[in-house]
Order: C-alpha cells, then structure tokens, then sequence
C-alpha cells in the first residue's frame, strides 16, 4: 500500500509539473455570442504523428452558462523542438460565462488537465447555427425558419478552366441575387485537406505534409467569405471520382501505394486503420472550421453509389460496408462537434441500402437529372419511407458534360427555373441545385433567384416557418398550393407545349376567409392584384387563368 501511495504521489507530481509548463493565451477578448474565440496552446514534448488521436489528444473541456458541459477538439498548428503550438476555436451558442480548461489524452487515457479560465460571451445579432427543424425548413439556434435556395459552387477553377469562375466572383455573385446557400467539394482539385498529390489544378501544390497548406488556407479563406456574404455551404468532404476512377485511386492518401491502409477502394470502408486514419480528418476538420456558423452541413460523399455499382449496376462495394462506416463516421462526427451541425451524405440515381434509414444521418440526399419532372413525387416518396428531410444536392437537364450545352441552352434555363419551384413547393428544406454554376453564369441566370427568394421570403413569414400541402388542381397545367399561416401560395406552371387557359381549385380548411390576392410574374419579378378568386365551402377558386407555354405565375391569397 505504501509504495501504491508513493507512486500515486509522483504521478500527481508529474500531472501538476505537465500542467504548469503548457501555456495557454487566448487571442481575442471581446467574445460574442455565435462569434470565433481562438485559444493558441503550447505544449512540451514532441510527436511522433500529433493529427493522429490514438497518439494525443488535445480537448477544451468547457461548461456553458447553464453548467452543461462541452466537447471541443483542438488542432496541432506546428513543432519546434520540444515544444508545439496547438489552437482551439470556439463559438458560445449561449450568452455568459463559459469556464473551461484544457485536457491532453495520451493513448486513450487523460495525462493531464491545466488551463483552467473563464470568460464572458455576450449578445451578437447573428442567428447561430443550422439544425434540422421539420420535413420543409431548417431552423437557426434563435428559432428563426430558414430555406436554402442557392446552386452547386463546386470548385475553384481547374487548371483548364475560365479562371474567372473563383470563389471570390460567384459567392458576392449568389448572394447579391437572393441565393443564400452552395455546395463544395473536397477533392484533389479543391480544398485539397488531405491529398498530398493533387490534379487539375494550377491554385494547389503537391506537399509532403500530413494535411494539405494550400487547402487548409483556402478553406479557412472561402469559409470566412461565405461568412461575409451571409451564405450557407454543404461541404462534401469526398467523391466517388476518388475511389471509382482509377486516377485518383492512384493517388489517394488512403491507398497501400502510397503508404496508407486500403488496399483497394472496399478497404477504405473497411480497414480499422482507415476509419481511424478517417477520424481524424474529421477531428481536424471539426477542430478547425466547426466553429463556423457559414457551414450549413458537413457531407460524408458526393455519390456514394457511383462508386459502390459499375455502370451496369453491379454490385463491387458491399452496401453493408458502405453503410456501417457511414453510420460510425456520422455518430462519431457528431460525438466530437458541440454545434449539432447537419449530416448528410449523397447518392446520384441509386439508393445504398440501409444508408437512408440511418438515424445518425439528419438529412437524405439524392441527385437528378434529365428528369426533373420527379422532383415533386419523389420528394413526397422518399419523406413518407423514412420520415426524415429530404433534398436534391444536384439537378439538371442533362449531366452528361461531353455534350454541347449551347444546343439546348433553352431547355438547361426553363429547367434549372421549374426546379427551383418545383423545390420550393414541396417539402424540402434545401431547393434542388444546379451542378452547371459556369455555364449559368455564362447565361445570367442567376438573377432568377432574386424571384424563388422574394417567394421564399414571404412563405416564411407568413407561417413562421410552418407549411402545409394543399390538394390543387388545373386543367391542362401543374398546380402547386401551400397555406403559411394564413395565406395560400400557388404556383402553376404551363408546359404543356400551347397557351392554356386554365381555372384552379384549391383544396382549403373550409374556417379560412380570404379577402386579398396578388399574382406574381417570376420573370418580372412583379406584382399585381387581382379579385377573380372565390372560397367558399373549403373551396379556393381562381378562374380563367392564361399561361403562354413555359409560363409560370405565383398567387398570393391572404385573408
């Protein structure tokens, strides 16, 4: 017992030496609520892989105003000699007084805790942080609804691209026409975190770093311009292109060849050591850029299937694998994140079984294209099996690249239109997204969203964010109704090929009385009035409705 005692005694001697030699500074003082807080940590000792958790782990352990306590990881920044410099970033959610101090795991086990502090978060104006709210919307930590209407900004551009088409020219792009949610990709060509050898590209260099500069740098500089530009960004942290296509397998930092633990793409999935080597991308990215209220959601894939069937359908990688690392990746993604961000992942045309019906996931995605006529049903289809939000991270007209789109330019523009109605008509919570930001440009159409916004606005503040379908019906066009509180929208849409004349009914509750109309032209962006419209007995009616072909309008019936 005595000699239990004394070795107790010099391990709470060595804890406490540990303690007082790191050193702990916290860069910013007046910290608002929603707002980054960066810690710098220095630390003795030297690593072996410091970005490798099974080695250290560095936490901020911290406890809210409400005496909750908090999970944060900390990112390795840089090693000289014996000592290391480590950064924590944090946002309160909470207005008061945070108390918190540093924790450092060694192999699983706590070697010591020091740093123990305070500090006070006050009130911003900013809304916090995205979450899951109901099968139509998406809802900030103030309550406050939220639609995301917006389009794919899938990289920076590629070496053999207009090099116009930037980050910093197609966000102030988006956002000063409405849009206020995109999607990126990480990839060998952009944001390349965890490629040592990259492609198609003249902005990112080869490194023999654990994690790439370059794509550390650019994310850190595009996630505080979507800031800036009040946007939203899904960010899909792989693709199928890097497991499918056998050019990137070449080169992906996963594989045997290049030292790492896949030999082949079904051991990405499988491997202990790749999901380990896995948990700690996430860690970092977590560490790094969680403190973000400008990512809208963190994205596992972009196309699982693609990479799971061959073109045939086949089967070469076992959906059961593909499910099961998704379902460990996502509960440990969310066991490290304090801000609850939304989880996704995404399939093109193929479901991954079990996937969809995954708990850990918040949010099913699929992609479509040359069927965009879908949209409405398959919404409805994919919300009723599995009760969980539903969204269209891509669509189009046509994805088939090698096609020159100038030769159905027309038929690309009335699509990516419908389907932003199509969208906003049916319960989703993201609006479908087009995949081709460059050639839309090229087309100006992104002006268009100025009109699927102003719509989008007044939904949610009529219904504070609630919406309910309505049963509609027209002769010889698509009728799309929703009540928001109490006002019906409608949108109908002739594409039948000939100017249509056309009465609508309305399916509503029989107690609502309306008084009030206005038409909306989306190409316009105009409103006027109008008094040809009846309720009576749970009955709207608006007759005589004339649409040339391609012709959408919006109604706005308020009580």
């Amino acid at each position: 017992m005595r000699y239990l005692k004394y070795f107790l005694f010099l391990v709470s001697i060595a804890n406490l030496f540990d303690s007082r030699s790191q050193i702990v500074r916290q860069l910013d003082k007046d910290i608002l609520q929603y707002q980054k807080v960066e810690f710098l940590i220095q630390l003795n000792g030297k690593f072996k892989n410091p970005y490798d958790r099974r080695e250290i782990e560095l936490n901020m352990i911290l406890f809210d105003p409400n005496g909750d306590s908090l999970y944060l990881p900390c990112y390795f920044e840089s090693q000289e000699g014996d000592l290391s410099q480590w950064r924590a970033r944090f946002a309160p959610q909470e207005v008061g007084r945070y108390n918190y101090y540093f924790q450092i795991v060694k192999s699983g086990n706590i070697r010591s805790e020091f740093g123990r502090e305070s500090f006070l978060s006050t009130e911003s104006d900013n809304d916090g942080f995205l979450h899951i709210n109901d099968l139509w919307t998406l809802k900030f930590d103030s309550g406050k609804p939220f639609r995301g209407i917006g389009e794919n900004v899938g990289w920076d551009p590629r070496s053999y691209s207009d090099p116009k088409y930037t980050y910093e020219y197609l966000l102030p792009t988006l956002s000063s026409n409405g849009a206020n949610f995109f999607r990126s990709w990480m990839a060998p060509n952009n944001f390349p975190l965890e490629w040592k050898q990259v492609v198609q590209t003249n902005r990112y260099q080869n490194t023999d770093k654990h994690f790439n500069p370059g794509g550390i740098q650019r994310f850190d500089e595009v996630v505080e311009l979507a800031k800036s530009l009040g946007l939203y960004m899904m960010v899909a942290f792989d693709s199928h292109n890097t497991l499918m296509e056998e050019r990137q397998w070449k080169i992906h930092n996963y594989n045997a060849v290049n030292g790492g633990p896949a030999r082949n793409p079904t051991e990405f999935f499988t491997s202990p050591k790749a999901r380990e080597m896995y948990k700690n991308r996430l860690r970092y990215i977590v560490a790094r850029w969680g403190y973000s209220t400008s990512i809208g959601a963190w994205e596992f894939f972009n196309e699982i299937d693609n990479a799971a069937f061959t073109r045939s359908d086949s089967i070469i990688i076992p959906h059961k694998a593909i499910k099961d690392w998704h379902q460990e990746m996502a509960a440990f993604l969310k066991s490290i994140d304090p801000y609850n961000h939304i989880v996704t992942t995404s399939v093109s045309h193929r479901e991954i079984e079990g996937v969809y019906a995954l708990e850990e996931l918040d949010l099913n995605q699929m992609h479509v294209y040359k069927r965009t006529k879908q949209i409405p049903p398959e919404i409805l289809m994919y919300v009723n099996e599995y009760n969980k939000p539903f969204s269209w991270g891509e669509f189009g007209y046509e994805w088939d690249w090698n096609k020159d789109f100038s030769e159905f330019a027309d038929e690309m523009d009335h699509d990516y239109k419908i389907g932003l109605w199509y969208g906003l008509f049916s319960p989703t919570p993201i609006l479908p997204m087009t995949w081709w930001w460059e050639f839309f440009d090229e087309r100006n159409m992104t002006p268009y969203f100025k009109s699927v916004s102003t719509i989008n606005k007044m939904m949610l503040g009529a219904g504070n964010g609630k919406f309910e379908r309505l049963a509609a019906f027209g002769d010889g066009v698509e009728v799309f109704a929703v009540e928001c509180g109490d006002t019906c929208f409608i949108y109908v849409l002739n594409d039948s090929g000939d100017k249509r004349k056309s009465d609508l009914k309305i399916e509503i509750p029989s107690e609502n009385v309306y008084s009030n109309a206005q038409s909306f032209d989306p190409e316009t962006g105009k409103f006027s009035t109008f008094q040809q419209f009846k309720a009576v007995d749970g009955v709207l009616r608006i007759p005589n409705i004339e649409l040339q072909d391609k012709e959408g309008r919006v109604f706005i019936v308020t009580e």
